[in-house]
């Protein structure tokens, strides 16, 4: 009997093809859709701004009208900053109307103020020092006190809510003992809040 070997190659070879048949394409996963990530707000505290303030003022005269008062103040600012990295530096100028009854000195009308600050860079954030040159007007009393040239010191921070704007608020000691009737002096302090625009 003669063997005749190419009988068996059809068989021999099914095992090889069979595994290919039965594969089944593979889908790509699935990828997920990429989110745009919004940019912090970062603080560039180089330039000028404008605001406005509201807030609380406590008055504690030293003379013919020595009961204290308070009532609500209200204004306006001007500054220029420059940020140096860590520390900005900037000067400004404030507006505050007030209606603080002084007795028989009147009512404290107003408030001027022109100065400086030192502050500390925390990014979108800056924590200040400030002070100096400070103006009060009162208005009607027996006394017809006038004005008074006087100073102001404070603490304060300001911080990023949006691009260009920056909520704030700070504490101030006045001091004012220039009034027309000399024995008046008074020493005022206010606590605001403020809305300013960044330029």
């Amino acid at each position: 009997m003669t063997f005749k070997p190419l009988i068996l190659v059809p068989f021999l070879a099914t095992p090889a093809f069979a595994g290919s048949l039965d594969q089944t394409p593979v889908e790509p996963a699935p990828v997920a859709p990429v989110t745009p990530i919004a940019s912090p707000v970062t603080g560039d505290w180089t330039g000028p701004s404008v605001g406005v303030q509201l807030g609380y003022g406590y008055a504690d005269p030293d003379g013919p009208e020595e009961e204290t008062s308070d009532g609500a103040v209200y204004g306006l600012n001007a500054y220029y900053d420059h940020d140096f990295g860590n520390w900005i530096a900037g000067a400004g100028v404030e507006y505050e109307g007030a209606d603080i009854d002084l007795g028989e000195a009147g009512d404290l009308d107003s408030m001027a103020r022109v100065g400086g600050r030192v502050g500390y860079d925390l990014g979108k954030t800056m924590v200040y020092g400030q002070g100096g040159y400070a103006h009060a007007s009162t208005d009607g009393g027996s006394l017809d006190a006038g004005d008074s040239n006087g100073y102001y010191v404070g603490v304060g921070a300001e911080t990023y809510v949006a691009e260009n704007v920056t909520l704030s608020g700070d504490v101030k000691y006045n001091e004012f003992s220039d009034f027309d009737d000399d024995d008046l002096e008074i020493g005022a302090t206010t606590a605001t809040v403020g809305l300013n625009y960044r330029f």
